[in-house]
């Protein structure tokens, strides 16, 4: 390109012809460059190509491409840079002419001459010929030198000048001059320099960034500097506003992070700190809408890297949208990952972030409430309380107030979060008779919970409540499900949710969370004389799911607080709102958690004589669910306790029916029964076994007693059935003189392995690597699986046996009991033999061991004696006297079950042995086996007449 630093004589300047297009003589406007090398204007090549014209005009080569190219920007950027500078002349012709050489300054072309230079004059004039080179000189390492001379003139500036320098640098064909630089050049001290002088600039002209961002190219450069290692440029990207989609690429946000993490002295100082700079973008980066997960992943990263301390000291920045930034990505990070907020709570100043809130619009504001709101979700009660103090106690204005004013302008359904923040702080004292905050704040969440017409209120403020309980798990997720669980007895994990202390350390965080819970449980139900309860009772109406919930196991901790706290003249108001709705939900849950809180609920009405007498109406709704739970939790027992109270045969919460009944007479006898994981196994005296369903569904009885499958292994009598257990495996006794192991699956039953006694095998028992078993003679027979055997108490005939934890124990045809531990070989005689002539006649038909405790009935010409022995001290419990002669005996939590000869089965209540009901189950035969399933719903007997009945217990 020809010199464009040239003048004629007369004072009027000549275009260079590289700004002229050849077919229309003018300086272009909007040049493109053909394939041929050759630039023209865009209008008249089109209309060249629209006359039918397929060749270059000047070279006459063909063009192969009649789709005009983008426009030659860096062409026209030096077109403007020229017209910028040159005085216009309107009846200036543009020709060719002689151009008169204009001597220029000489300079010292080194670069560390030009920086290093102690003197400089900071003279207008010479800045004006500077930006002349900048903007005009086809040399890169003059227009090099023009940008260090350039940033010398601004730093060394005095305020009265910087105006004028300002405007200088401000002109389009300048800031085109600098862009340039950035395209060109690779010197960093030059680009660091350029980025400098745009951003200072640019801070202050908003056409500056209008000029920048006109040309995507332009953005486009800037942008790759950054990504190469000029930090320096994301000042200007931030200027810029640039699309944030650009940074959802994993590599630009670890930039990001990059800068965030550097220390302010390693940058330049500009008009904005890189780092403020680059955690505001990693802001708006984590707020941008994204369906493909990128975001996702820059938050992950950032929780990944160890840039979250940087960001954390970012709350520390200078102005408010730079500390507001970093507060957005700590609370992303804290949703996304919740053990973040234990760092954050730990080494946050707080402070200025409260500064913040004055500064801000509402929308953020918001957002500090609820990042202020994550950080007291700690798993310690009084680091929770700490962080409260330091929220209420720092700042330079009433933070209390703010929220307050906050609250009473918020959107229905933020309010609950700045409501349930501003009662926790009203809490760090003892609770007051009066008090304008607590006030505002629960009138506000029993508002919102009570607003049908807004579903997401409504959530928010059952999601708060939730919160003001204040347990939670080390990453912050609500305990108050799992604690109500806890204290209803049936969660035995609720201390692996909690981080490992010691027990000191425990004790004093259990009892701060007692203090805290008991405190915040009376602002709640003493306000309005129980007004909550209303809420809560119109919330668990709700269609929506997840506002049931929060209502739900709000009110329950709530019912359950009001046992702990001192009379407020709430509990009739907590009764009539929520007692019925808890006794539907208890009745129809599924999840046996929701089951066990409801009970839990229900629990809290048996305190108080006329919460007895409320639950008392549906105590038969609720009673059988309570039987359910009855071994698993105290809750349920101390409740069946207060509805027997006076009613010792309780029968009319106990029912007895049955269910499903088969003739199995083809196989003769039923001569023993078991039950293992909705499974009944049935032996037969013809050598066959029976496996049958044993669930009750409710779907008749063909869903109780369906036989699955038939087995015939053995070839005499199935005296014996038992099931270990810890595993899945029967173990099967028969008159052939075998014992048979069976493995039992989902389909079907199969034998495992055959072991041959040589004695018949009756009463079979087993415990590990041991089978024990009454063989046809005296003695108890002792096999082990390896093969050995030994005989134990051989001076007796042996009818009955039990082997529990290791102990054996035998009822012997003379009436005597023995204990005898298999490890130690160590006899003790229970019960001595009969002394009578008859001695045949008092034998033990049945003996049982249940819950430490030896139960057995024997017989005599009197007729049945049953007895009950303490199995640790053998000392005599308790005996009475029975009518029939019993041949078995079931034993379960409520009952015991006498299966007697004359085909009946009395039911008795086992703590005050007192007959309840005497079940008919055949008029010709003799119940010879029983036996529970592992719910003690089902009855499970076995007849002479070769029937197999269910009975269920409800």
């Amino acid at each position: 390109m020809e010199d464009i630093e040239s003048q004629s004589s007369n004072g009027k300047h000549t275009p260079p012809k590289d700004f002229v297009c050849p077919i229309t003589s003018l300086i272009f406007n909007d040049p493109v460059t053909l394939e041929t090398g050759q630039t023209y204007e865009r209008k008249a090549i089109q209309e060249w190509i629209d006359r039918g014209n397929y060749t270059c005009p000047i070279t006459h080569q063909k063009l192969h491409n009649l789709q005009l190219p983008k426009t030659n920007y860096v062409l026209k950027r030096l077109i403007a840079s020229w017209k910028e500078l040159t005085p216009c002349n309107d009846q200036f012709e543009y020709q060719e002419t002689d151009y008169v050489h204009v001597p220029q300054p000489v300079y010292d072309y080194s670069l560390n001459s030009v920086v290093d230079r102690k003197t400089f004059d900071g003279n207008i004039n010479e800045l004006r010929l500077v930006i002349t080179d900048l903007c005009t000189s086809q040399v890169l390492k003059k227009a090099e030198l023009a940008v260090l001379k350039i940033e010398r003139f601004w730093q060394e500036a005095k305020t009265e000048g910087e105006n004028e320098i300002q405007n200088l640098l401000s002109k389009p064909p300048v800031v085109n001059g600098f862009v340039e630089i950035l395209f060109n050049s690779v010197d960093t001290r030059v680009l660091k320099a350029t980025v400098f002088l745009l951003c200072e600039v640019g801070s202050r002209d908003n056409d500056v960034i209008s000029t920048l961002t006109r040309v995507y190219s332009d953005v486009e450069c800037i942008i790759s500097l950054f990504k190469n290692g000029l930090f320096e440029a994301v000042v200007l990207i931030y200027l810029l506003r640039h699309s944030i989609s650009t940074f959802l690429q994993t590599d630009m946000a670890n930039k990001l992070l990059t800068v965030i993490q550097k220390r302010e002295d390693e940058f330049v100082k500009m008009c904005m700190s890189p780092k403020a700079a680059a955690a505001i973008l990693l802001a708006q980066v984590i707020e941008t809408e994204d369906d493909n997960g990128a975001v996702l992943e820059v938050i992950k990263s950032i929780i990944s890297s160890k840039a979250m301390e940087s960001i954390i000291k970012c709350l520390e920045l200078e102005y408010a949208e730079e500390r507001v930034a970093a507060m957005k990505i700590l609370l992303k990070c804290i949703q996304q990952d919740g053990k973040c907020r234990n760092i954050i709570a730990d080494k946050a100043e707080l402070g200025p972030v409260l500064e913040c809130f004055l500064e801000v619009n509402d929308q953020e504001r918001f957002e500090i409430v609820q990042f202020l709101s994550e950080l007291v979700k700690l798993n310690r009660r009084t680091f929770n309380n700490q962080i409260l103090h330091i929220i209420k106690d720092e700042g330079t204005y009433s933070i209390m107030h703010t929220l307050l004013v906050h609250l009473q302008t918020a959107h229905v359904d933020q309010s609950p979060i700045i409501a349930g923040l501003l009662l926790q702080l009203d809490l760090l004292v003892e609770p007051r008779k009066m008090s304008i905050y607590r006030e505002e704040a629960i009138d506000n969440l029993i508002s919102c919970l009570k607003n049908v017409d807004s579903p997401t209120g409504q959530l928010a403020a059952a999601d708060t409540l939730l919160t003001l309980q204040g347990r939670f798990s080390y990453s912050g997720k609500l305990l108050v499900r799992k604690f109500l669980l806890k204290r209803a007895g049936t969660d035995k994990n609720y201390r692996s949710t909690l981080r490992s202390r010691d027990d000191q350390e425990t004790m004093e965080e259990e009892k701060a969370a007692q203090e805290w819970e008991k405190k915040m449980a009376f602002v709640l139900a003493n306000h309005e004389v129980g007004l909550i309860f209303e809420a809560l009772a119109e919330g668990l109406k709700s269609r929506h799911a997840e506002i049931c919930f929060g209502c739900f196991v709000s009110a329950a901790w709530l019912l359950d607080m009001l046992t702990h706290l001192p009379d407020i003249g709430v509990q009739e108001i907590a009764r009539t709102c929520l007692l019925k709705r808890f006794v539907t939900i208890f009745k129809s849950a599924k999840d046996t958690e929701d089951k066990t809180i409801s009970m839990f609920a229900l629990s809290s009405f048996i305190h108080d004589p006329d919460g007895v007498h409320d639950i008392i109406i549906y105590k038969k709704d609720i009673s059988k669910g309570l039987r359910e739970f009855k071994k698993s939790s105290t809750v349920a027992f101390e409740m069946l306790k207060v509805f027997s109270e006076g009613n010792e045969s309780s029968i009319e919460l106990w029912n007895h029916k049955e269910l499903a009944q088969e003739d199995c007479s083809i196989n003769g006898v039923v001569l023993s029964i078991v039950c293992h994981k909705n499974k009944i196994f049935t032996g037969h005296s013809d050598g066959s076994i029976k496996i049958w369903t044993g669930k009750n569904t409710g779907k008749g009885k063909d869903s109780v007693l369906r036989l699955m499958q038939e087995i015939r292994e053995h070839t005499k009598a199935v005296t014996s059935l038992t099931v270990q257990q810890s595993g899945n495996t029967l173990y099967s006794g028969s008159h052939d003189k075998t014992i048979r192991v069976w493995s039992i699956n989902k389909e079907d039953v199969h034998c495992e392995e055959v072991y041959d006694v040589k004695e018949y095998v009756n009463n079979l028992q087993v415990a590990n690597s041991i089978a024990c078993f009454i063989p046809q003679g005296a003695g108890i027979k002792v096999n082990s699986w390896s093969g050995e055997s030994k005989l134990l108490n051989p001076s007796k005939v042996v009818k009955c046996l039990a082997l529990v934890n290791g102990r054996l124990y035998s009822g012997c045809l003379n009436n005597s009991i023995q204990d005898i531990d298999l490890a130690s070989g160590t006899l003790v005689t229970v019960q001595s033999s009969s002394k009578k002539i008859l001695a045949k006649a008092n034998r033990v038909n049945v003996l049982r061991v249940h819950d430490g405790l030896i139960y057995a009935a024997c017989s005599s010409l009197d007729g049945t004696a049953f007895k009950i022995w303490d199995a640790s001290t053998y000392d005599l419990v308790q005996s009475i006297s029975l009518t029939s002669e019993v041949r078995t005996m079931a034993i379960s939590s409520e009952f015991i079950y006498f299966g007697c000869k004359t085909g009946t089965v009395e039911v008795w209540c086992r703590n005050k042995l007192v007959k309840k009901e005497t079940l008919q189950i055949g008029t010709n035969s003799k119940v010879l086996c029983m036996t529970l399933d592992d719910n003690e719903d089902l009855l499970l007997i076995g007849t002479s007449d070769g029937k197999v009945q269910v009975w269920g217990v409800s």
